[in-house]
């Protein structure tokens, strides 16, 4: 018999802040907000943000913070205990605002990062054939090979060949075209494939639908967006990051000087940023 708990909740802890229980209960419903690989780590992670939000509670308490509860753009409200927290933040964390140049700095070491994907314009002939079936695959291969070598004979043969050979029903009725192709909408060998071509080549990518004989049309780099369209993006990344670090440094701060029992208060803020 299997006696291992690593995939169970924990057995009952009481878990408190300076006195304060926090109720299984009401971390059984947190636990929802934050899933995880196996229940007890999603669990933990509950408990946390649950000791986190007391801290700050009892923390806008003892300063005697009080505010108005906020409406969102939907027209939901924040409770009494949100908007504590929330003034509680917005007086107690310095929250610096990034400026021109940190926002350049970041766009010219991240310019990977504001570069358009790359556009293939391109069509296929698929031989279908199983992964798991070792004959199919074989004569596939070969079928995919005696196309590939009449296509790149006669290049005006690949239509036809999708419309009679093609496993792809809906790009066969088109000549193979698949349209216009960006990363992450083909599997990844098919991907790596158009790759290594260049615009008017033929290549045969194997996938776990079988073999696949490519035709690149068009081939368009991706380009690097200005950085003055790109500014306001960066600028809210940068704030959110400042802001992330410096609210961790806060409840590190407010877990330090309290007293908490049955958890470990582990990279503090995290659980709250959630």
């Amino acid at each position: 018999m299997d006696c291992s708990l690593t995939n169970t909740l924990p057995k009952p802890r009481t878990i408190s802040v300076n006195g304060t229980v926090i109720p299984r209960e009401m971390i059984a419903r947190e636990v929802q907000n934050h899933p995880a690989e196996k229940p007890i780590l999603a669990w933990q992670a509950a408990a946390r943000a649950l000791v986190v939000r007391e801290l700050l509670l009892q923390e806008s308490e003892r300063l005697g913070i009080e505010a108005e509860p906020l409406r969102d753009a939907e027209g939901r409200s924040e409770t009494g205990e949100e908007a504590a927290m929330r003034a509680l933040i917005e007086r107690e964390v310095g929250m610096p605002e990034p400026d021109e140049a940190a926002c350049l700095r970041f766009y010219e070491q991240n310019r990977a990062r504001f570069r358009s994907g790359d556009l293939y314009e391109a069509a296929h002939i698929l031989i279908a054939a199983r992964p798991d079936d070792v004959a199919a695959r074989t004569e596939a291969r070969l079928t995919a090979e005696n196309i590939l070598a009449a296509v790149r004979g006669d290049p005006a043969l690949f239509s036809e060949f999708a419309r009679s050979h093609s496993a792809c029903k809906t790009s066969a009725q088109e000549g193979g075209r698949l349209g216009q192709l960006t990363r992450g909408q083909t599997v990844a060998e098919f991907e790596a494939t158009l790759e290594r071509m260049r615009p008017g080549e033929f290549a045969i990518a194997e996938t776990r639908y079988g073999f696949h004989v490519i035709r690149l049309d068009q081939y368009a780099p991706g380009q690097v967006l200005p950085f003055e369209l790109a500014r306001d993006r960066i600028a809210d990344y940068l704030t959110a990051s400042v802001q992330h670090r410096a609210l961790a440094q806060y409840v590190s701060v407010l877990a330090g000087r309290a007293e908490i029992s049955g958890i470990t208060l582990a990279a503090a803020a995290s659980p709250l940023l959630q």
